[in-house]
């Protein structure tokens, strides 16, 4: 059979850390068996809902790759389709209208723990064989009521957790529609996934709760219930709730911090799930392997380290042309014109394996597109001598000679101007870095000055020497 999954968001905030795990699961397994993956905004909480989390949920879905094979949803737009199956279920006698004030199911529930009985709704207005009910009061409007079994059980055979059986005498008769008719979570939830032929529901294990409601109410519509496989949460490194210290933060955060996205969904994948000790994967990898046999029943842990040390992995092995759209990203987010300099790609080649992160690479490569705003002291103070400056003085004239500015006649070049001073490359090159770069840290020096380029690199030498000449 065909999978089709859904992550379905309220936008009442960002896209967090846990709910992309929780997509990705969802788009793998229905990837894998060559199915249909949905996305569905659950905004039915007006006064908490906002455009700019929604936003922020399609901003961090396509910056992941994530993408829905439908258009998008809202479950604000289906309001029409819930009236339709409310009325369907109040005729079939599946639902029914309850006129209990707030005041009175606020009395109920106190009398309930007074008796140290669990609060819940007691049926007052449920229409049964032999039983009389009241007139509806005047004035009042109802809400509507799913009439849940009294007796039997709900077995779900969680893909994850294994069986788990509730009583039904422990559900109440949950309300599907308010007093204004909007129609509440559980509710949408079944009318959506029944619609929608979604076939497995992916989500966190905070909805294994509401399961058994939701099994109910599709068992009523004479459907049958999807799959479920509900993931386990999301600790930190020290096993404590999962918090913005432990990195309990927006996707978004995580591209502004340096990281690829296909090394955070890497990352993400391997919190709660494995194959054998492979630690990086493809996304194909992880489409042709991703299942539920090996996703953990506990809580995985978040360790911000680890997910540094993946994000360096991609960057390393990843091709510099698909970094380099986030590589341009990121310079321009540090106000630095990517034109204003060589191309992005070898300039990575060149910095990733120096550097953990794209904001790492952005700012350690910020030489090549802007003017130095000054050197760094303590270098400039060991290598910006009265020495220092003869040499690059020097060089500055053998380099300009150079006929041709490439990176092997600037190894020759530099490489023979130190050693014709019997100098070793390090008294020269250091130097150098501190007059070009800013600092004494860069890529080798004959592929920083080719990057650099012969125009910018001798101004900076010249600068560099006017200087040492002016601070003298």
């Amino acid at each position: 059979m065909m999978a089709v999954t859904r992550f379905a968001p309220s936008p009442t905030g960002y896209l967090h850390i846990g709910g992309a795990r929780t997509a990705l699961f969802s788009y793998l397994y229905a990837k894998r068996f060559g199915g249909k993956f949905l996305l569905r905004i659950e905004d039915t909480d007006r006064e908490r809902s906002t455009q700019e989390a929604v936003d922020a949920i399609f901003e961090g879905m396509a910056w992941l790759g994530l993408k829905s094979d439908f258009a998008e949803i809202y479950q604000t737009q289906r309001f029409d389709r819930y009236a339709e199956v409310v009325k369907q279920m109040l005729a079939a006698g599946t639902a029914y209208h309850c006129y209990a004030s707030k005041e009175e199911l606020d009395q109920m529930r106190a009398e309930q723990m007074a008796r140290k009985e669990k609060p819940r709704y007691d049926g007052r207005w449920r229409p049964e064989e032999g039983k009389v009910l009241p007139a509806p009061p005047e004035g009042v409007r109802p809400v509507v009521r799913f009439r849940n079994p009294l007796d039997g059980q709900v077995v779900l055979k969680d893909l994850i957790k294994g069986e788990i059986v509730f009583d039904n005498k422990e559900l109440d008769d949950l309300i599907i529609a308010r007093a204004d008719g909007v129609p509440t979570y559980n509710f949408c939830v079944v009318v959506d996934d029944w619609d929608m032929g979604i076939t497995h529901v992916i989500r966190g294990d905070d909805h294994v709760n509401n399961t058994p409601r939701q099994i109910n109410i599709l068992k009523a519509l004479g459907t049958t219930p999807p799959e479920y496989a509900h993931v386990s949460m999301i600790l930190g490194a020290d096993g404590a709730k999962l918090s913005k210290r432990h990195g309990a933060l927006s996707v978004t955060e995580y591209r502004a911090m340096g990281f690829m996205p296909e090394a955070l969904l890497n990352y993400l994948v391997r919190l709660g799930w494995s194959h054998g000790d492979q630690e990086l994967f493809t996304r194909q990898e992880m489409i042709e392997k991703f299942d539920f046999d090996h996703v953990s029943a506990s809580p995985a842990r978040f360790d911000m380290e680890k997910a540094y040390w993946v994000n360096h992995q991609y960057l390393k092995i990843t091709d510099p042309a698909v970094v380099a759209t986030e590589f341009d990203w990121h310079l321009r987010r540090i106000g630095v014109d990517p034109a204003n300099g060589p191309a992005l790609e070898p300039v990575i080649e060149q910095q990733r394996e120096r550097c953990r992160t794209l904001v790492e690479m952005a700012e350690k490569s910020r030489f090549f597109y802007a003017d130095l705003d000054g050197y760094n002291e303590k270098d400039a103070a060991k290598h910006l001598t009265a020495e220092g400056a003869v040499l690059l003085d020097e060089l500055a004239a053998a380099l300009e000679a150079l006929p041709e500015w490439s990176a092997p006649a600037l190894h020759v070049a530099v490489n023979g101007f130190a050693a014709g001073r019997g100098l070793g490359l390090g008294k020269v090159a250091q130097p150098i870095r501190v007059a070009v770069v800013g600092m004494a840290i860069s890529p080798p020096i004959d592929q920083t000055l080719f990057l650099l380029g012969r125009d910018r690199t001798l101004a900076r030498l010249k600068a560099a020497v006017a200087y040492v000449q002016n601070k003298s």
